[in-house]
């Protein structure tokens, strides 16, 4: 009680000088049985969060509550739980915020100290030659650290788990020993798809290993799987897998690619380390000396649940095995300005609730996706107004290579907006549901390890409809192999999206729309790209069984959803006939004003162009120098010029509002200006050039 009432004084005094807001102070150097105050700081964000706690309980909170976070690093030994009671209000909101200029670390990492060279006959004899001098090797056990993890099964069918834990050095990811070091190698048959024959045989190094396990895409570019192996057979040349886990897709050698990793044997390069579970000692070729190594050690940082009224802004959250800041239902929270990194799931999840916003934040080395924003209500259409905005996010999805986006929302009226996204195995964005706006946005170089795949991925639902994609700037978007990467990819008959303003420079295939009904292609502009409007008629042909059939996910997803009563009528008309309407023809698709250089523009399926608007199009397929990008100093895109034009305004064409799209200056950003890097992709020869 003596706290409480410190806490109440010092408030009250503060308070005086500071036009109704209070203030909490924190320090690394502080103690939570503190007061708060900047000459008794308190040490921890759940010691501040208490303080505050306690506060609503003598009901003396009448005003907002800014709590500072000095410079350094704060340990998160668990997940900071937040509840309800721990809410501001629309008058009186809470903010934790790193001081002015503070660099403020919420880790949930354990600093690994006491390297050592490796003397140990055994484990030296294991290792390659050139690394048996430049390896270290630290003892957890001495060091307290007793709980690692487990390596678990992951990927297309098998999930995602928490991560065991991972090591981070100087604020980078390090990799697990593999081989090969980079890219994948091949299969060459297979007894069964148990048994898989491949195309080296360094497997014959691996026979003393304990714990392999092999990461392959064993049939579709978009299906990968971590999984252990129950062993190698060297006479064979051969991975031999374990029977208790089958690929969704079976294995086929002449697709199948891979690489083995968590091996001692191959820890051969700087920046790979080995962790020994069983005897707790950690081996690591640092990549250079006289740096940082930190473990990962708890789950998350942050979670919060029917949480209102609260900012969290300018801090760093770092080192934990889940989602670092995840929030369930409650209204108004804020992640403003926040760096966050090498995590072992998601940066912020949200989960229900209404007008969260992730804002300003820079989000890098997560092992899942990045900024996951869900929540409204499909059934009566009611938005919940998150919004993701300001963001960059890069070099996302570790370890979960596939099916997790940079950005997506989910559920009804979210937006994604002004964010730039690069550096991705995947996907970059997705919108699941109704009534999205993806707008301003600029992606580049994402799809960078998969084939048949989009930047911009949404699939087999005839009902998320109503959402708009407009005046984002895509390039340099190549896919790796198969069918190549799409830009927007609307999967399956996946249907009423609206695609508008769009700029598209040097992508494989732009608008890709897989056989649905009433989307909307207007007042684009592409650059140099494989193929730009693709419309097919799947559901006519190999999709057509799937189309008919009651069970399947095009049917069962409609049932999800009144799309009947009076409420879907209204919003989206059509979809309350699609049985009297052929399901599974594309229909009432519109193509207009778009404006194409260089590339294919044209690639829609002509046995169905009658039931299509495709209208007042420019296209210059042999012609790329018809349309010009002219970037700024910065590499920006600044203006297109285009040869004739009066043929363009006679077309309707609006101007693209070049200068808005991508990221901007503002004080709340975690840095200005943005440094990236936009590698230029080579495309195919275009495909059947019209004349």
């Amino acid at each position: 009680m003596r706290i409480v009432n410190r806490l109440i004084l010092s408030l009250v005094l503060l308070g005086s000088h500071a036009a109704w807001s209070a203030d909490l102070f924190v320090s690394p150097s502080g103690d939570d049985s503190h007061p708060g105050t900047q000459s008794q700081p308190l040490a921890t964000l759940a010691g501040a969060r208490d303080a505050i706690r306690s506060l609503h309980q003598s009901e003396a909170l009448p005003q907002p509550v800014t709590v500072h976070f000095s410079p350094g690093t704060y340990p998160v030994g668990r997940p900071v739980e937040f509840i309800a009671s721990d809410s501001g209000s629309a008058a009186a909101p809470i903010v934790y915020r790193a001081a002015p200029g503070a660099t403020v670390r919420l880790t949930g990492g354990r600093p690994v100290t006491g390297w050592q060279p490796v003397t140990d006959p055994a484990i030296l004899q294991r290792l390659p030659i050139e690394a048996r001098t430049a390896v270290r090797v630290a003892d957890l056990r001495a060091l307290g650290i007793a709980e690692v993890g487990r390596l678990q099964a992951r990927g297309f069918g098998a999930g995602n788990p928490p991560a065991e834990a991972e090591l981070f050095y100087n604020d980078e990811p390090m990799t697990l020993a593999r081989w090969p070091n980079q890219g994948y190698r091949g299969a060459r048959a297979k007894q069964d798809d148990r048994v898989v024959i491949v195309d080296t045989d360094r497997v014959a190094r691996w026979t003393a290993e304990k714990d392999p396990w092999v990461f392959a895409y064993w049939h579709h570019d978009w299906a990968e799987l971590y999984e252990p192996l129950a062993g190698v057979d060297p006479a064979r040349t051969a991975l031999v897998r374990t029977a208790h886990i089958k690929p969704v897709y079976g294995v086929t050698p002449d697709r199948a690619r891979w690489y083995a990793f968590n091996l001692l044997a191959e820890l051969d390069s700087p920046g790979e380390y080995y962790l020994d579970r069983e005897n707790g000692r950690l081996y690591f070729w640092p990549p250079h000396p006289g740096g940082s190594a930190v473990l990962s050690m708890t789950e998350g940082l942050i979670r919060a649940s029917r949480l209102s009224h609260v900012t969290f802004r300018g801090l760093t959250l770092e080192a934990c095995r889940g989602t670092a800041a995840t929030f369930t239902d409650g209204a108004d929270c804020r992640i403003v300005g926040c760096t966050i990194r090498n995590v072992g799931g998601g940066a912020v999840r949200v989960a229900g609730g209404s007008r969260h916003e992730v804002y300003g934040c820079d989000v890098c080395f997560t092992g899942h996706g990045g900024i996951a924003l869900n929540g409204g209500q499909r059934a009566t259409l009611v938005p919940s107004r998150h919004n993701a905005e300001n963001n960059h996010v890069h070099h996302y999805a570790r370890r979960a290579r596939t099916y997790q986006p940079a950005i997506s929302v989910g559920g009804v009226g979210n937006r994604i907006a002004h964010n730039l996204i690069h550096d991705g195995p995947h996907m970059a964005l997705s919108a699941e549901g109704n009534d999205h706006v993806v707008e301003f946005n600029e992606i580049h170089n994402v799809v960078e390890e998969s084939g048949d795949a989009g930047a911009y991925y949404v699939g087999r639902d005839w009902t998320q409809r109503g959402n708009i994609l407009r005046y984002n700037y895509w390039h340099d978007i190549l896919g790796s192999t198969g069918y190549g990467g799409m830009t927007i990819y609307l999967d399956d008959q996946h249907c009423g999206h609206t695609i508008h303003g769009n700029l598209f420079v040097r992508c494989m295939q732009a608008v890709f729309i897989g056989g649905g009904d009433d989307n909307v292609v207007t007042n684009n502009v592409f650059l140099g790209c494989w193929k730009a409007a693709h419309l097919d008629n799947r559901g006519m042909g190999w999709q057509k069984a799937a189309t008919d059939n009651p069970q399947d996910t095009l049917r069962s997803r409609l049932r999800a959803v009144p799309y009947t009563n009076s409420l879907w009528r209204a919003r989206y008309p059509t979809l309350a006939h699609i049985f009297d309407d052929d399901p599974g023809v594309p229909k009432r698709n519109l193509f207009a004003r778009n404006i194409s250089a260089g590339g294919k523009w044209d690639d829609i399926n002509p046995s169905i162009r009658h039931l299509q608007a495709i209208t007042n199009n420019l296209a210059f397929d042999a012609d790329p120098g018809w349309a010009r990008l002219i970037q700024d100093p910065a590499g920006q895109p600044a203006r297109i010029e285009f040869r004739d034009p009066a043929a363009v305004e006679a077309i309707g064409f609006a101007p693209l509002p070049l200068s808005r799209m991508g990221l901007y200056a503002d004080e709340r950003r975690a840095r200005w200006p943005v440094q990236h890097e936009s590698r230029p992709v080579r495309l195919p020869t275009p495909p059947n050039p019209s004349r």
